[in-house]
């Protein structure tokens, strides 16, 4: 019997689950959160961090367009630093060592402050659908609850199985039980799924560690903060040390002789794990020519008191599905790890996904109306992935109810643009992880200026208040100001200016020049130009000014190549096209098209399979029958 409706029901409590439920109750939709335990919201099962390349740059796009990760992960910061900073700032993005214990308790204590919003323990066995829309769900318990929309973030819960060696456990990854009716249901209603896999390293007693073998790698001694709020939790002159160790030539002796004892060499695996974060013995294996990989020994919480993590380590780099005895001979080959204390093993998981390409732009299903899907159910890794598609479902599933046109973000604006766009347009073969080599217009999307290109949509949809948004169009102000004063103040080759210039190993003046201009020479920072001209601005405002100014030429070229993007992307493919009626167009092409059905030339063209000759017939044909321009 339906006791209840709701508008919107998020099923699973991860970081998906969490951005979305958060984003659709803010915007004043009656929202439930379905979890099977509700100890385990936001949890972290696998490595204590958040960012790192490209992933961090995703969490401050969160943040800009109102999300939550951001704000969370630097309440439960215990080291950050910047990364890359010896390179481009197309690269550099913020990671975060966080205490496993602070982020979860964090979330959590927001979703049960927001008004409407529910949380309910119980497992999703089936979807109700009538007419190929999404009317509700029916748990375990038989009981039915109607909703207008529903968000699946299940993770890795969807037949869960846990991997050590040849021993096979369903379950999620602390062993909780899995869903196994759900990917059936998805099934039958057409879905094509697929069979992934992914894994965590060991993790051991930090006391037992000899750390004068080991290497220190402390954080950067500033404070630094994903949230644009700026408020730092951490104190940034003592925070919690990672060390850096190597494996040598006894592990990869050990694994090698242990290879088809792997429940991934030994044939147990089903499931397609991730290349880009691939198992130790898979590292081994695929990179015989390297004599040692790094590995980093993370705290997982800086909490003495925190009896689950507080006196964890984990190996990052050291993902294995070898047996447990296994697993102990490579740990204690480890430099300082030969008396170690193992607190808990190493384990593979596998669970079912959906094919990604059954999937709209704004992460709405083409099957079903009404049913989004974010996350790892995707085909994605990473609690930064995760909670950039489910902040974006959120969105689109309470602008669908609310009539409105979708939140598309593109790959010009976003790395979550091209995370979604990569995974409608090309689908996925393994875990897809988000690099920055993924971006092509990486230099636009920058760390440092996340809120410049996306608080706008914050503020229209909804989720970035008007103080806020005030606070960002003030900034916006002072970028402008401090272009014009660069731009207009001028300094001549005096013997004062030249003895500075001098001092500070940057070629003296022989004609006039703007400080703009001055700023463009690679050994000039802005804090220089506070020489000439009095700068009291923050230093958000002159950074991007500074990171603007110095790559003004490369920013205009790559602006240029993603106009003539846009222009593609506006050139829109009607939705009854038949692509069999195309003369001309080859058969691999017209089978792609057919089953993603692209929207616009733009995603036609990034299609793979599809080739510069078939879209240029694709354009002539629409342009004869539907007079596309």
């Amino acid at each position: 019997m339906i006791k209840v409706k709701y508008e919107i029901i998020v099923v699973g409590g991860g970081h998906a689950g969490c951005e979305a439920a958060l984003a659709t109750s803010r915007k004043n939709h009656k929202t439930l959160l379905i979890t099977g335990n509700i100890n385990n919201i936001a949890d972290m099962p696998c490595n204590p961090s958040i960012g790192g390349p490209a992933k961090g740059i995703v969490v401050r796009e969160i943040d800009a367009l109102g999300g939550e990760m951001g704000k969370c992960a630097d309440k439960g910061a215990i080291q950050v630093k910047m990364l890359n900073t010896k390179k481009g700032p197309a690269v550099q993005a913020l990671r975060a060592q966080e205490d496993k214990h602070i982020y979860p308790k964090e979330m959590l204590k927001t979703l049960k402050q927001e008004k409407n919003l529910d949380i309910k323990e119980s497992l999703v066995e089936h979807l109700i659908v009538k007419d190929k829309k999404i009317k509700g769900i029916v748990l375990e318990t038989g009981e039915e609850i109607k909703a207008d929309a529903v968000i699946l973030t299940t993770g890795t819960y969807l037949k869960g199985m846990i991997l050590v060696g040849s021993n096979k456990t369903p379950g999620g990854p602390h062993g909780e039980r899995d869903s196994k009716f759900l990917s059936e249901d998805l099934k039958q209603l057409g879905f094509n799924i697929l069979r992934l896999k992914t894994g965590t390293p060991p993790r051991i007693d930090k006391s037992s560690i000899d750390y004068e073998e080991t290497k220190l790698e402390p954080g950067d001694l500033k404070e630094l903060t994903f949230s644009y709020d700026n408020k730092s939790y951490y104190d940034y002159k003592n925070q919690t040390p990672c060390h850096l160790i190597y494996t040598n030539n006894e592990t990869h002796k050990i694994i090698n002789e242990h290879l088809n004892e792997s429940s991934m060499y030994g044939g147990y695996v089903e499931g397609v794990g991730p290349r880009y974060c691939p198992s130790i013995e898979d590292k081994v294996v695929r990179f015989k020519d390297k004599e040692r990989h790094q590995l980093f020994l993370e705290p997982e919480s800086n909490i003495k008191e925190d009896k689950e993590y507080g006196n964890t380590i984990y190996i990052q780099g050291f993902s294995t599905s070898m047996p447990e005895y296994v697993q102990e001979k490579m740990i204690y080959s480890l430099p300082g790890l030969k008396n170690a204390k193992i607190l808990k093993y190493a384990y593979a998981i596998e669970y079912d996904a959906i094919d990604s390409k059954q999937l709209k732009q704004s992460l709405e299903t083409k099957l079903i109306e009404g049913l989004y899907t974010a996350g790892q159910i995707n085909g994605t890794s990473g609690y930064e992935e995760a909670a950039g598609q489910g902040l974006i479902a959120g969105i689109n599933a309470a602008l669908k109810l609310e009539g409105k046109s979708p939140l598309i973000l593109k790959r010009n604006e976003s790395y979550i643009g091209v995370l979604i766009d990569d995974l409608v347009t090309k689908g996925v073969k393994d875990p897809y992880r988000l690099l920055t080599s993924r971006a092509e217009y990486r230099l636009l999307l920058r760390h440092d200026n996340a809120d410049i290109r996306l608080r706008e949509y914050g503020y229209q949809v909804g989720l970035i208040k008007e103080d806020k948004y005030k606070e960002f169009l003030k900034k916006k102000q002072d970028i402008e100001e401090v272009y014009k004063l660069l731009k207009e103040a001028r300094i001549t080759p005096k013997e004062d200016i030249n003895n500075y210039l001098k001092e500070i190993r940057s070629s003296e003046l022989k004609d006039g020049i703007s400080l703009y201009d001055l700023l463009k020479r690679p050994e000039i920072s802005i804090d220089n130009l506070k020489h000439f001209i009095e700068l009291n601005y923050n230093n958000e405002v002159l950074e991007q000014v500074e990171i603007n100014v110095r790559y003004e030429g490369y920013i205009k070229k790559a602006n240029k190549e993603a106009e003539k993007m846009l222009s593609l992307e506006k050139k829109l493919i009607p939705d009854d096209i038949d692509y069999d009626n195309i003369p001309n167009i080859a058969s691999e092409a017209k089978q792609k098209l057919s089953e993603i059905r692209p929207t616009s030339i733009g995603q036609a063209s990034r299609i793979s399979g599809v080739n510069p000759a078939d879209i240029g017939v694709l354009m002539v044909y629409l342009k004869r029958k539907y007079n596309n321009e």
